[in-house]
């Protein structure tokens, strides 16, 4: 039989998803908080640990580290629960190591899929842990950025973003790196006159947040979705892993980063030298890239975000627009953009 501890201090609700497991066949231990948590942990074994975060003694992050830190206890599956959806405690548990996150109020079936598949997970890397034909092929696993990315989308943390929320800000510690499922994120920062400046735009499948491997590099931008926006995020440790092991990988993502830089120069130059009318039809049609837009569909970006990735103040860009519009290039409704003739607006000079 199956083992579970269930660390809440919460009595009712301890009792009752308690109650819960045992009906479908687990063998349940509970606390009441993380100090006794952590102790039935080290003296029981469970299979898989469900968690509170906000608990008196000790919370769920330091119960977390607590079991990591322990060679008998760092492999047993470890779920958060919590009332808590903001962002940064998801991205919080992402980086201690948390193999998944369930938010209050949940259903039966949520809790009892969530721990049925952690446990299913556990078990097929034991059996290849003691195998060493598997283990073999283990170490080698990983050999394009195609698998690189699955390893993201099986392995990561999932979380949403809505339209303007920050993914990561400038000066955050960088623990994680994220692919993008869907959506379009900006990277920006500030210039020394605290204008916006727009160092990147990234779309589904791209990935972001990529710095040094030194856990203690933090992000040198910040990164915020232009539309609602899904990613998955990796802990920057596995990454590291995956990447001594496999030289294929480390080459393409080489080439990929090498890529991304070469893209930001061209911007940077296009920057500073082209005219504005030019700078603002290349920016218009960047962002019909990014954001997979038939030239025919209406562009809504805002007019700070073509001015800062054009490099140009949002008054030029204001009246460049509005140039386009009385020559038929362009049409403006509201903050829509719609693009009437686009082989003028790519030859524009």
């Amino acid at each position: 039989m199956k083992t579970i501890l269930l660390i809440e201090d919460d009595s009712a609700l301890r009792e009752n998803t308690a109650e819960l497991l045992e009906l479908s066949g687990f063998k349940v231990f509970t606390a009441p908080n993380g100090k006794i948590g952590i102790e039935k942990a080290k003296n029981e074994s469970p299979n898989i640990i469900i968690c509170d975060i906000m608990m008196p003694e000790i919370d769920g992050y330091g119960v977390l580290e607590a079991v990591t830190s322990e060679e008998k206890t760092k492999h047993i599956p470890f779920i958060f629960l919590s009332a808590k959806t903001e962002h940064k405690e998801i991205r919080k548990g992402m980086d201690l190591g948390a193999d998944d996150y369930l938010t209050k109020p949940f259903d039966e079936e949520e809790l009892l899929s969530a721990v049925e598949s952690r446990l299913a997970k556990a078990s097929i890397l034991a059996m290849r842990k003691n195998s060493k034909e598997d283990q073999a092929e283990d170490d080698e696993n990983l050999q394009n950025l195609n698998q690189l990315k699955n390893f993201f989308c099986d392995e990561g943390q999932v979380v949403n973003y809505k339209k303007g929320e920050t993914i990561f800000r400038k000066g955050d510690h960088s623990n994680s790196m994220f692919l993008i499922l869907e959506g379009v994120v900006k990277t920006h920062t500030m210039d020394a006159n605290a204008k916006e400046l727009i160092t990147g735009l990234y779309k589904a499948d791209d990935f972001l947040g990529f710095t040094s491997f030194d856990d203690n590099i933090p992000y040198s931008e910040t990164a915020t979705a232009v539309e609602n926006t899904e990613v998955v995020g990796v802990s920057k440790k596995y990454v590291k892993d995956i990447l001594k092991k496999s030289q294929d990988v480390s080459l393409e993502l080489v080439n990929l980063l090498t890529d991304n830089l070469s893209e930001i120069k061209q911007q940077l130059l296009k920057m500073a030298y082209s005219s504005v009318r030019k700078k603002t039809a290349a920016t218009i049609l960047q962002f019909v890239d990014i954001m997979n837009k038939k030239p025919s569909a209406p562009l809504r970006i805002s007019r700070n975000d073509l001015a800062t990735t054009a490099g140009i103040a949002t008054e030029s860009l204001i009246r460049t627009l509005s140039d386009f519009k009385k020559n038929g290039i362009i049409e403006i409704e509201g903050r829509d953009i719609h693009i009437i003739d686009l082989e003028s607006l790519r030859e524009i000079e």
